[in-house]
């Protein structure tokens, strides 16, 4: 077997499952972060009990989300040596960034967050969940300036060659803010905060459905599809900047997207179809122009094509970067569809008389999850053959030792704890799900609570 596919199938699918927990913890932690805040505004008992049940949720996708990103930083020591020696001063100086700034941020106030209910004053624990979610946001900051460098190279300069060849820093500013780092940073948040919205719009949903939980999970339903509308909204216009940055600075990669091929020529824009890679045709259902108007404001200006690029220069699997970008797209879309029609209902005074829609909505937690994994595997697909772009193959960048064999084994032992781990993941949630929001003897108010409650009235 090819060391170079087997590699990269085991990084992507470490990365992929990994990726499934970092962003509900954004998201999540936004969504806890205005209901507490409601809670000490009003003082009502609701609120509290809302972020209480989304913050043992909180944990647990914290708890696996923190076990699944280790793995990644030894495959980079294992798979990729040449490649961690090329880009060593640029992660190292990144992940270092993530840990003083972000990690040290969200470990100590996690501990307030999660077992300082009753023990702190409330402003203090409000402060502890907004620091968790802070510093949430900060890891994902500097995870993706690592990223972005690779696919936008700033900063820098190359010392030594060959295989002792290695990217030094000569601008840390520069580095940072790289040509798409905040364009990316903007996509990703967004993502993040859709992953946490759908999931509480879920689990609400659900309840609704079931008829349990009414007046909690109405609340929760509203706080949610507020947070959801505004962030499928603001996705459209941070996703049509991203496509600009991609324009100007990996053409090949745009033109992938869409399959275009033909050298400098308008170039159409797919709502879905097939790129025939052997006879370089899309076919499909596409708005005229619209690639051409979408990246150069200008339906007749032409565009970049994949000929344009030596075939050793350009992606491979174009077919395969046209489908994960459309689909995340159609993810997209039908979010702002769902949101928006749930806004729409609400102001008429009938969205919670609709099971029906109630029922998609619990079904909804997939979509931005869908879209994050696509969108992933558009971005990094798309920009092979370069590890860094322009600057250091993927070929190039294994380890000299490594072999086939031992890829096979890891992977097949990474699949097992992995599987291990989400069957884990899936019984805790439903349990927790079921069980509910809260006890019934729980019902009582607290101490703490009366004294607020008696301060606000």
């Amino acid at each position: 077997m090819n060391v170079e596919i087997l590699a990269r199938v085991q990084f992507a699918f470490t990365i992929a499952f990994h990726y499934i927990y970092p962003p509900l913890s954004i998201g999540l932690g936004l969504i806890m972060v205005i209901m507490e805040a409601m809670y000490l505004r009003t003082g009502k008992k609701l609120y509290e009990q809302m972020t209480k049940f989304f913050v043992r949720i909180f944990a647990l996708i914290f708890g696996i989300g923190v076990a699944t990103g280790i793995v990644m930083e030894f495959e980079f020591g294992t798979n990729w040596a040449v490649y961690s020696k090329y880009v060593g001063d640029v992660f190292g100086s990144a992940l270092a960034a993530e840990g003083i700034f972000a990690f040290a941020l969200e470990s100590g106030f996690l501990g307030v967050l999660l077992f300082g209910w009753n023990k702190v004053r409330p402003w203090v624990h409000f402060l502890a969940t907004l620091m968790v979610t802070v510093g949430s946001m900060f890891s994902a900051v500097w995870i993706v300036v690592a990223n972005s460098w690779q696919q936008t190279p700033a900063g820098f300069h190359i010392v030594g060659t060959g295989l002792n060849a290695r990217a030094q820093i000569t601008d840390f500013w520069a580095m940072v803010f790289n040509p798409s780092s905040v364009q990316r940073l903007t996509h990703v948040w967004l993502g993040a905060f859709l992953s946490g919205a759908f999931l509480v719009l879920s689990i609400s949903a659900y309840y609704l459905v079931k008829r349990r939980h009414l007046e909690f999970s109405k609340a929760a339903f509203k706080i949610s599809l507020v947070v959801a509308t505004v962030c499928s909204l603001l996705q459209l216009v941070a996703g049509h900047e991203s496509a600009k940055v991609v324009a100007e600075y990996q053409p090949a990669k745009l033109a992938a997207l869409e399959g275009h091929y033909p050298k400098d020529s308008v170039a159409d824009m797919y709502l879905f179809g097939y790129v025939d890679q052997n006879k370089q045709q899309v076919k499909g259902v596409a708005i005229p122009g619209g690639l051409s108007f979408l990246t150069k404001g200008d339906f007749k200006k032409p565009v970049t094509g994949l000929n344009n690029f030596k075939p050793e220069d350009r992606p491979k699997a174009v077919n395969f970067v046209f489908q994960t970008y459309h689909l995340m797209v159609a993810c997209g879309m039908l979010m702002i569809g769902l949101s928006l029609l749930g806004c729409y209902l609400w102001w008429r005074g009938k969205l919670f008389e609709q099971r029906w829609l109630m029922r998609i909505f619990a079904f909804s937690v997939l979509l931005p999850q869908i879209a994050n994994q696509v969108g992933w595997y558009s971005a990094e697909v798309g920009r092979q053959p370069w590890v860094v772009y322009g600057l250091l193959r993927t070929s190039k960048a294994l380890s000299q030792a490594v072999t086939a064999g031992e890829i096979v084994f890891s992977l097949i032992l990474f699949s097992w704890v992995y599987l291990v781990l989400f069957v884990l993941f899936i019984y805790i949630l439903n349990k927790k799900i079921k069980h509910g929001p809260y006890d019934e003897e729980n019902l009582d108010h607290s101490p703490r609570h009366i004294e607020m409650v008696d301060a606000l009235s």
